[in-house]
């Protein structure tokens, strides 16, 4: 069975196709700047890129050009859009209806719809990509994968806010967590490497990239993780604040008379290692400009360091203990810095970083990384996988 893996933004579309016999991924590629001046995809396949300056004028175009390229008699991975048995699309918000992957009909795509007042960058992309991909494809079936979905089993003490329960019962105000295809993806590839059932492992995985976001997985469910209602809670990142006092965006607003988009703006896109450092949003660039002195990009690595040590301390607690660490995502794969200052100090959970393995553990590695009784591991997260998978199963069984 071929799938093919769409993850659609506002102005990008990411694409895989992948052979389901062997888990194979055939080619690879995405779709830039759709609607814009300068639009292009990049295709690969194997070890060969291809890029093509095209106007692309929405996500209809792209689907189109991505099918002209997947077929191409150079470049293409398959003979023609008939070899694509089912099309898997990432969907970020679900609400409370999805604790799990479904196939697309009219009803699902209304669903998705109702959930935009929830994520309204997101959800509007991934139905402009489920449309596109429809009119493109018609008659494949088609499945969304969603991202707060794994994150549903969370108890409701967990997932309320603390305001009158009317915001919650009318306008579903409550904490739905995202990233939740990477953490069910390595949680269950930590299980499997570790040769033991997930359903007998306490773990907290850390999504470490330019948006982050932790997890406490116990039995191999999601029972919290630190981003809320929107993807702004819990950790700081790359552009994005994080925890924050709830009183300080109203004193922003009302010190530098923002409007509230502006003060949106602020704490989403001029925050996290770009607001604290000055110099950059990228963990790169402030790990070379500490090593060079400079005490805001130095001051910037602490806090993301002590922020997650602060959250593998609150699940462990909250999980009555802890059996393994996982790291994962651009960050939690390849800085053994901010993994070795996360762990700092934790020994007396049984948490104990092996220098030299952690050194070593870059780029696309996966293992153990740790001395200590909780086996701290590194493990590349592969969301279309999870995707490419979630939608062969429900398809195998039409």
């Amino acid at each position: 069975m071929k799938i093919l893996v769409l993850n659609s933004g506002s102005s990008s579309v990411k694409y895989q196709v992948l052979d389901m016999e062997g888990e194979q991924v055939l080619a690879r590629g995405i779709v830039e700047r759709i609607g814009l001046a300068g639009s292009r995809l990049k295709h690969r396949k194997g070890d060969r890129e291809l890029v093509v300056e095209e106007e692309i004028k929405n996500h209809s175009g792209a689907i189109e050009l991505i099918l002209k390229y997947l077929t191409h008699p150079e470049h293409g991975a398959i003979k023609n859009p008939e070899e694509i048995d089912a099309v898997g699309h990432r969907v970020v918000h679900g609400g409370e209806k999805f604790s799990g992957s479904v196939l697309i009909t009219d009803e699902v795509i209304e669903s998705i719809r109702e959930c935009i007042p929830l994520a309204p960058l997101h959800n509007p992309a991934n139905l402009a990509g489920i449309l596109a991909a429809r009119e493109k494809l018609p008659g494949k079936p088609m499945v969304a994968v969603f991202d707060t979905a794994f994150h549903q089993t969370m108890p409701p003490h967990s997932y309320m806010y603390a305001l009158p329960y009317d915001l919650y019962r009318e306008r579903k105000i409550r904490r739905y967590g995202f990233h939740g295809t990477s953490h069910r993806y390595v949680s269950q590839r930590a299980a499997s490497l570790l040769g033991t059932s997930k359903e007998k492992l306490k773990i907290i995985t850390a999504h470490l990239g330019n948006g982050a976001s932790m997890c406490a997985v116990l039995g191999g469910k999601s029972v919290d993780t630190t981003m809320g209602y929107t993807p702004l809670e819990g950790l700081y990142m790359g552009t994005r604040c994080g925890d924050l006092d709830p009183a300080v965006p109203l004193a922003i607003q009302n010190q530098m008379k923002l409007t509230p988009p502006e003060v949106d703006h602020l704490l989403n896109k001029r925050s996290g290692m770009l607001g604290v450092s000055g110099i950059s949003s990228d963990m790169r660039d402030l790990e070379e400009a500490a090593e060079k002195g400079n005490q805001r990009a130095t001051l910037a690595l602490k806090m993301y360091a002590y922020k997650v040590k602060k959250y593998i301390g609150a699940y462990a607690a909250a999980m009555g203990g802890l059996d393994v660490l996982v790291f994962t995502a651009g960050i939690g794969e390849n800085s053994p810095l901010i993994r070795e200052w996360s762990c700092e100090g934790l020994e007396f959970m049984g948490i104990e970083i092996d220098t030299e393995k952690n050194r070593e553990m870059v780029r696309g590695r996966e293992g153990i990384i740790s001395k200590g009784k909780v086996k701290v591991m590194v493990i590349p997260t592969n969301e279309e996988l999870v995707i490419a998978r979630d939608t062969a199963e429900i398809v195998s069984s039409l």
